[in-house]
């Protein structure tokens, strides 16, 4: 555990406001669920808590069918990382910080298509995806649950000249609604 020299007391309510810079660090937005931990040396620990995660076997069964059925790269979001990916490196992927592309999707709430192949793409899925040439087709479509944005679907390829369709956009479409239907349950 790293120590932030950071003091706050208890207000009379038995709150403890968390430090903005604290927040935009770790990605906490306003509403977000944090799971609380204690440990026996009397430590509360914070954690944000990852609807998506609680998926868990099911997500990345998921991609994997995902993957097979297009054999395109699939990736599942929460709102903050990769939780699974079939396709592709793990290493590339998993557990990185979600790119432009999957934070606008999900904040606009509607799907993003984008085939732009060999250059800068918008629709990027994780952080540093933006570099030129990474994919010729991206699309990505936000999972709803109660009204709220709680991750993404995402199809990708690195095929030259690949280009996406209203195809791939119902498919990740179709995904984002069942695993939000999952988490509504």
């Amino acid at each position: 555990m790293k120590a932030t020299g950071i003091v706050r007391k208890i207000d009379d309510l038995g709150r403890i406001v968390i430090p903005k810079e604290i927040r935009r660090t770790m990605r906490i937005r306003e509403g977000d669920p944090m799971e609380i931990f204690v440990n026996r040396e009397g430590e509360i620990i914070l954690k944000k808590y990852s609807l998506i995660k609680e998926l868990g076997d099911f997500a990345i069964e998921y991609a994997e069918s995902l993957y097979e059925a297009t054999g395109h790269i699939a990736i599942i979001t929460d709102r903050d990382q990769t939780i699974t990916v079939a396709g592709a490196s793990k290493k590339e992927f998993l557990h990185k910080p979600v790119g432009a592309g999957v934070d606008k999707a999900m904040s606009d709430r509607r799907p993003m298509l984008q085939n732009q192949p060999g250059t800068a793409l918008a629709a990027a899925i994780c952080e540093g995806d933006e570099r030129e040439g990474k994919y010729s087709a991206v699309v990505i479509a936000p999972i709803i649950a109660e009204g709220d944005p709680i991750g993404a679907v995402a199809l990708a390829s690195q095929e030259s000249n690949q280009k996406f369709n209203d195809i791939e956009l119902r498919l990740v479409e179709t995904g984002a609604a069942f695993l939000a239907k999952q988490m509504e349950q």
